[in-house]
């Protein structure tokens, strides 16, 4: 069993930047990949970033170049941080844990077994 808690979320002006923190439980989060998913109101969920246990890493269109995904493996805990924040990026943010070995790096979230509670980011004006 895999525990995910989220932290960092809070209320930014655009433009401004945050670093949200996912830390997990379980012995095997190393060879997890390890996403984020955001979800606005009346919005379906969204894939924003991933990353595998090697290191490579995939982003949503909307988000590169802004945001960056990372990992410590010692420490169980994976990052997002967010910069050049804009209003449409408000949205309950989601970590989640692919446990399942793949080829690639999933974006739909049947593919990850293992979420957390979520934390709001909310870009004001």
């Amino acid at each position: 069993q895999v525990q995910l808690v989220e932290s960092g979320g809070g209320l930014v002006q655009a433009g401004g930047s945050l670093r949200l923190s996912c830390a997990a439980s379980g012995r095997t989060f190393s060879s997890y990949t390890m996403g984020w998913f955001r979800q606005a109101p009346g919005k379906e969920r969204e894939f924003v970033a991933a990353i595998t246990w090697s290191g490579v890493t995939r982003y949503a269109d909307s988000v590169k170049g802004r945001f960056t995904i990372s990992r410590d493996n010692a420490k169980i805990t994976v990052y997002l941080q967010m910069n050049s924040l804009k209003l449409e990026d408000t949205a309950v943010y989601y970590c989640a844990a692919d446990a399942v070995f793949k080829g690639f790096i999933a974006t739909t979230k049947w593919e990850y077994n293992y979420w957390g509670q979520g934390t709001q980011v909310t870009v004001s004006s």
